[in-house]
C-alpha cells in the first residue's frame, strides 16, 4: 500500500495544516499502533474519502433525496448498500451512520421508546457507552440493567443472562462489547430473547471485520439488529453501518434519517463501499484469519513476560491484559509503552476497580507482521515495563523505542511511493 504525504496544494496553502498531516503520518508509521480499534485504510479508501462526493448535500436515500444533483450519490449508495448485504448475508443494509454510536442510537430508536428496560453487558465488565452509561444517551433514555462474566474463567455468564431477563424482561437485549476477547453465543442470546419476547440487538462493531473474513461467527441470522463500525479489522472509513431483516427495514431507515441525523456524508459512503469491496477478497480473509492468529500469538508472548491474560488468551483481534504482576498499574504502564512507541489502551477489568490494558492486532497484522513479529512485541512490552523510573526517561525505554522504530521501518504501514 502507497500514501502520498500532504499534497503541494496543501503545502501550499496551509504549510501549519501541511506539518500537522505530516506528522501523524510519521507518528503512524514509527510506532506500533496496538489500539484494538484503529486500523490503516487501504490508499483507494482515502482517495474516496478525499474525493469531491465531499462536496455533495444528500439527505434522504437514493431516489428520495431532499436535494437535487444526487443521480451519482445515489449510484455511490446503491453501491455500498449491495455490496454490505452480499458480504454480510443480510437482507438490509443501511450505511449512512456516521459512527458505531449513531448505529445503536438508531437501532434503540427503531425498537424502543423512552424508559424501556435494556439487558446489557454491563460497562466493568466491557460494555461501551451506548450499553447504559449515565454519561451517554443510553443511560439518560433507557433503563439498563448489565450482566456480567463468570469471576474465574472471564467469560459470560449465560446462565446470568437468562436469569435476569426473565427477571426484567427487556424489551431489548444487547450483545456486544469493547473488550470481550471471546466469541459470542448468538444462538444462546436468540434463544434467551425469545424467551421473554425481546429484540436482540449484536453490537458488532469490533468482531465485523472478522465476521466479513470468515474469522468469526456472524450475528446476522439471530440478531434482529446488527449494528457495527465500518473501521477497525474491516479497514474501511470511520463510521458505522446497520443490518436487519427485510422486515425491519423501513423502520431502521427512518431511525436514520430523518429521526438521528441528516445529511449523509458521501464521501465516507463511498469509501464503505471501497472497504466493502476489498473485505469480499480471498486476501482480506486470509488477513482477517492471520490477525487472530497474531492475537493469540501475542497473547501468549505478554503471558510468558509475566502479564496476566484474560479469559487465558483470545478468539479475536483484541485481548486485555493485567500488568500487575510487574508491579506496575494500567495507567503507568500505558505511559511507559507509549513513551517507547507501543500505543494502546487501558481498559476496566472485571470484578473490582483495576484496570488493564487493551490491545489489539489489526493494524499490524495490515503492516504485514506475523506470529515471528508478535513474539518480538512481547518482549518489547516486558522491557519496556520492567525497566525502573518515569516514562522514557530510561536506556532501557530508549532501546525499546529504537527496536520499534526499525520493526516498523521494515514493514511501514504505508511503503513510500516509488519515484516516477
Amino acid at each position: 500500500m502507497t500514501v502520498a504525504p500532504p499534497a503541494r496544494t496543501l503545502r501550499r496553502q496551509d504549510p501549519q495544516l501541511a506539518d500537522i498531516l505530516l506528522g501523524e503520518l510519521t507518528r503512524q508509521s514509527t510506532g506500533l499502533q496496538l489500539i484494538a480499534a484503529e486500523n490503516f485504510t487501504s490508499p483507494a479508501v482515502l482517495e474516496a474519502l478525499g474525493s469531491p462526493l465531499a462536496n455533495k448535500y444528500a439527505e434522504g436515500y437514493p431516489a428520495a433525496r431532499h436535494h437535487g444533483g444526487c443521480e451519482i450519490v445515489d449510484a455511490a449508495e446503491r453501491l455500498a448498500v449491495d455490496r454490505a448485504k452480499t458480504l454480510f448475508g443480510a437482507e438490509h443494509a443501511n450505511v449512512q451512520p456516521h459512527s458505531g454510536s449513531s448505529a445503536v442510537l438508531a437501532a434503540y430508536a427503531a425498537l424502543l421508546r423512552p424508559g424501556d428496560t435494556v439487558l446489557a453487558m454491563g460497562l466493568p465488565f466491557g460494555g461501551h457507552l451506548t450499553h447504559g452509561s449515565p454519561a451517554n444517551f443510553s443511560g439518560r433514555w433507557f433503563d439498563f440493567v448489565g450482566y456480567g462474566v463468570d469471576a474465574d474463567s472471564g467469560l459470560i455468564d449465560y446462565a446470568q443472562v437468562r436469569a435476569l431477563a426473565h427477571a426484567h424482561r427487556p424489551k431489548a437485549i444487547v450483545c456486544g462489547s469493547i473488550s470481550y476477547p471471546r466469541h459470542l453465543d448468538y444462538a444462546a442470546f436468540r434463544a434467551v430473547a425469545d424467551e421473554v419476547g425481546a429484540h436482540l440487538i449484536a453490537d458488532a462493531a469490533h468482531p465485523i471485520g472478522l465476521v466479513a473474513g470468515g474469522a468469526a461467527p456472524s450475528p446476522v441470522p439471530y440478531a434482529d439488529v446488527v449494528c457495527a463500525t465500518t473501521h477497525k479489522v474491516l479497514r474501511g472509513p470511520r463510521g458505522g453501518m446497520l443490518l436487519c431483516g427485510a422486515d425491519l427495514a423501513e423502520r431502521i431507515d427512518r431511525a436514520v434519517f430523518p429521526f438521528t441525523q441528516a445529511g449523509a456524508q458521501m464521501n465516507a459512503i463511498a469509501a464503505k463501499a471501497v472497504a466493502f469491496g476489498e473485505a469480499a477478497t480471498p486476501a482480506f480473509a486470509d488477513y482477517a484469519h492471520q490477525v487472530v492468529v497474531n492475537a493469540r500469538a501475542l497473547a501468549a508472548a505478554l503471558a510468558a513476560e509475566g502479564l496476566t491474560v484474560t479469559t487465558g488468551g483470545t478468539d479475536t483481534h483484541l485481548l486485555t491484559v493485567d500488568p500487575a504482576p510487574l508491579g506496575v498499574d494500567a495507567r503507568t504502564a500505558r505511559g511507559r509503552l507509549a513513551a517507547a512507541g507501543l500505543v494502546l489502551d487501558t481498559c476496566a477489568l472485571p470484578y473490582g476497580d483495576a484496570r488493564g490494558l487493551r490491545l489489539g492486532t489489526a493494524a499490524v497484522t495490515t503492516q504485514g507482521m506475523g506470529e515471528a513479529e508478535m513474539g518480538r512485541i512481547g518482549r518489547l512490552f516486558g522491557a519496556a515495563l520492567t525497566e525502573n523510573g518515569l516514562a522514557g526517561e530510561g536506556a532501557e525505554s530508549r532501546r525499546v523505542r529504537d527496536a520499534v522504530v526499525e520493526l516498523t521501518g521494515r514493514y511501514p504501514p504505508y511503503p513510500p511511493q516509488p519515484a516516477p
